[in-house]
């Protein structure tokens, strides 16, 4: 996918942020310069993202539709003539490190920041089998134009994106989207996170103004399906950050996994060859649910001969599974991006934001990954006039909200979430209006782009 043809902020940002992207771009290279001495300099970037609709079918290769946002993180780097990464970022928590590109990288410390971009570059150097340039690199993922740490818009994505693809740039490496979006997935491998592409893909393939439909099945060949949608005109992505944190929930993904793999296995005792949920959508709900118990343990299905495939960290033999609501869970999602994708092709915006709306009550309920402060926030975003949908995105158990709002009441939803969230618990949510953005690359700066309007 490299060389491409750079961004120009204009075409990267709404009018609403330039100025201030503006200024951020020009500190970003005033402070690469104080680290790294005078000299040129190029910048890249990649977008965090929101999953608009299509919340844990990944997993189950269903389908999912993320819409990539306007908060990115970026880079300014120039070529070393050895292998050596130097690796330095804005935010002073983040020490400054080194390392040198080899086919094996050893890691910094467990959970230590340039983990990403040492297994983007370890996996980079195995894919191309030949000794890389290393880099001078400066990272700035700063609030409040980065995209927000731990609040499930994909922060770790983006910078495991964005250092790939500044490698692959300054070492003329070309690679076509997908594939690069393939080893971005792989990179982050080496963390320990055995996430699924669509982070990476949206990152890499998207378009401005548009979601993604993509369907997480690969094809034989390794490609995906995917497709675009736009989004309704005159709507904001309005982003409430609840402040809990998924982590804070041991095993309940894991757990998810397990519940949705045991429901393959009870279903293939009927429909023989099925590897994930995704395989049965085409039949009626109707004939499916009678063949999935309410619960069962990984011992009681052992004991009728049922083998639950791969691996299942954190789940014991006695843990409860909810197969059957977690199964209808995934059924329905799948149908409702589909659905969604008809709306949105159609402008209905009403027909979208229902389905929102019952995208937010199925993983309440069925998939039981909402909380307390996740429901406050939709319920407050549904009690504004002009909010067309809102759920809860990401993996659940806290993180975001995503509301879709009309622009002309934008300012009405921040005052009423933060009013009626701080009198249930005390205190704000941070809120984050974002528009869509495009695919990582590139952004083509000079000076002149410093000077305000």
């Amino acid at each position: 996918m490299t060389p491409s043809t750079p961004n120009t902020l204009e075409a990267i940002y709404s009018p609403a942020v330039l100025a201030r992207q503006k200024a951020r771009y020009t500190r970003l290279v005033r402070e690469f310069e104080r680290v790294y001495g005078p000299g040129p300099v190029r910048i890249f970037r990649a977008p965090g993202r929101v999953n608009l609709i299509g919340e844990h079918t990944d997993y189950n290769h269903g389908f999912v539709m993320p819409v990539a946002l306007d908060r990115d993180t970026l880079i300014a780097a120039r070529p070393q003539s050895d292998t050596v990464v130097h690796l330095a970022n804005v935010e002073p928590e983040f020490p400054h490190t080194t390392f040198a590109i080899d086919d094996t990288i050893p890691p910094a410390a467990r959970g230590h920041w340039s983990n990403y971009a040492r297994g983007a570059a370890q996996r980079l150097r195995q894919e191309v089998g030949r000794p890389l340039q290393g880099m001078d690199a400066l990272v700035d993922g700063a609030p409040p134009l980065g995209v927000p740490r731990g609040s499930g818009l994909s922060s770790s994505s983006a910078f495991t994106v964005v250092f790939a693809l500044t490698l692959a740039h300054l070492n003329r490496l070309h690679f076509d989207p997908q594939d690069m979006a393939r080893l971005c997935q792989e990179a982050e491998w080496y963390t320990g996170t055995q996430g699924g592409i669509m982070d990476q893909f949206n990152a890499l393939l998207a378009r401005r103004n548009h979601a993604i439909f993509l369907d997480t099945r690969p094809l034989p060949n390794g490609r995906f399906r995917f497709d675009y949608a736009r989004l309704p005109e005159e709507y904001d992505l309005v982003i409430a950050d609840s402040g809990v944190r998924h982590s804070n929930v041991h095993g309940g993904y894991n757990l998810r996994v397990a519940e949705c793999r045991a429901a393959v296995a009870l279903l293939r005792q009927h429909y023989p060859g099925i590897t994930h949920l995704r395989d049965v959508q085409p039949l009626p709900w109707s004939e499916l649910e009678p063949l999935l118990p309410e619960t069962t343990t990984l011992r009681a299905l052992a004991q009728q001969g049922i083998r639950v495939e791969g691996p299942l960290p954190g789940v014991t033999e006695d843990d409860t599974l909810h197969v059957r609501a977690r199964a209808r869970h995934v059924y329905t999602e799948n149908q409702r991006v589909l659905q969604a994708v008809e709306a949105m092709r159609e402008g209905d915006v009403e027909r979208l934001g229902r389905l929102m709306v019952e995208a937010h009550e199925s993983a309440r309920t069925d998939y039981d990954i909402s909380c307390p402060e996740l429901d406050t926030l939709v319920q407050a975003a549904l009690d504004v006039e002009g909010v067309a949908g809102a759920r809860l995105t990401g993996a659940g158990w806290g993180g975001c909200v995503v509301a879709l709002a009309h622009e002309d009441v934008v300012p009405v939803l921040n005052a009423h979430l933060r009013e009626r969230f701080n009198a249930q618990f005390g205190r704000h949510p941070d809120i984050f209006v974002c528009q869509s953005a495009p695919a990582a690359g590139e952004v083509l700066w000079s000076e002149t782009d410093s000077l305000i309007d």
